[in-house]
């Protein structure tokens, strides 16, 4: 499965379609935002589609489901604002329309004066922390990209920072890692040291072979009612010089340099058990309040038949590797079946990046 980029002809004019996969944080979660260091690579389980025609007015095409504004009742209404939110997509889409207009202005990056149209959907799981916002800012950017055919002018590095910038435009908290893996697909080793960031403005992404990678699966809830307040007090306290938080992040973003090793030597064993360090790190720093029972509970279950579990992003869902094998994942397979979690083997996406983005790449 692939990027996906579909261009086909009609009576007006091309369309332009893309998507953008979910992605898991393997090892390194959450130190990308305390100038640290992941890796990270895309699942083809889960994925946002945005779809770009042109039209005579520019038109943000509300979701049929997702953006919702007829109910049935004022009981159906609140009942949907409970399980979903208040938010679609819409927001999403604008956010990225004004990030990519302002960064090209900025710039002095042309754009021609055409309007399009411009429509989602999704399948990725909402709550699970897979990242199903950044997808579909992503899967827009690229449409954008190519309807002002301006791909080779903006740098595939710059690209996630334009991504997180139209979520934080909205509030929405969150760090490079995701988005980076959204841009990039397969598997990429990231370093978000802060003399990288404060010279480049963005991080030192690395690609590596998405065959280095074990089979791994995924935990998550259908109906997740406990995601706790995962960002916590930890970021104050960071800033504060709380050695012991300093010290923990360091120590998160060393897990990502010794899971690079590991998994270029394809040291499973060694993987494993950075795996789980890495959770038991974030648990010791943020506390079981705020990483909320049912999240917790994912990575018990995994670990209770003796794999290796962690969270894929900031809780929701958990990433798992299994060293001993098919019986051992037909147990968590059990496991999950009593416990009411949805389990899945994870389909890795090999890179997203084509001849013209390539091209743009730091040399």
């Amino acid at each position: 499965m692939e990027d996906h980029q579909t261009t086909t002809s009609s009576s007006e004019a091309a369309v332009i379609q893309h998507r953008a996969f979910t992605r898991v944080g393997l090892l390194g979660n959450p130190s990308d935002v305390y100038y640290g260091r992941t890796i990270s690579f895309s699942v083809g389980n889960f994925w946002a589609t945005v779809r770009l025609q042109p039209s005579d007015d520019l038109f943000i095409q509300p979701h049929p489901t997702h953006d919702l504004v007829v109910f049935r009742s004022l009981d159906h209404l609140v009942n949907r604002l409970d399980s979903e939110g208040y938010y679609g997509g819409v927001r999403l889409l604008m956010a990225i329309c004004k990030v990519f207009f302002d960064y090209c202005k900025e710039n002095a990056i042309e754009l021609e004066a055409r309007n399009f149209t411009l429509s989602y959907d999704t399948n990725i799981p909402r709550q699970t922390g897979l990242s199903g916002s950044s997808a579909i800012v992503c899967a827009a950017l690229s449409c954008l990209l190519d309807f002002h055919k301006v791909r080779h002018l903006i740098k595939v590095e710059v690209r996630p920072g334009l991504v997180l910038n139209a979520e934080k435009q909205l509030g929405i908290v969150a760090g490079l890692q995701d988005r980076v893996a959204q841009v990039y697909g397969g598997l990429v080793d990231m370093e978000f040291a802060k003399e990288h960031m404060d010279t480049l403005g963005h991080g030192i992404y690395t690609p590596m072979d998405v065959s280095l990678l074990p089979p791994l699966h995924l935990i998550y809830a259908e109906n997740p009612s406990d995601s706790g307040k995962v960002h916590s007090t930890v970021r104050q306290r960071w800033l504060s010089g709380d050695e012991f938080i300093i010290s923990s992040m360091t120590e998160v973003a060393n897990i990502a340099l010794e899971g690079r090793t590991a998994l270029l030597e394809k040291d499973y064993t060694k993987l494993a058990s950075l795996m789980n360090r890495n959770f038991d790190l974030r648990r010791s720093m943020f506390g079981d309040d705020a990483l909320g029972a049912l999240n917790i509970e994912m990575v018990e279950v995994a670990r209770r038949v003796g794999a290796a579990s962690k969270f894929t992003g900031s809780g929701g869902a958990v990433v798992v590797f299994c060293p001993d094998g098919p019986s051992q994942v037909k147990l968590l397979e059990d496991e999950c079946q009593k416990a009411g979690f949805k389990l899945e083997p994870i389909e890795v996406i090999r890179s997203l990046l084509n001849e013209v983005d390539l091209q743009t790449l730091s040399k």
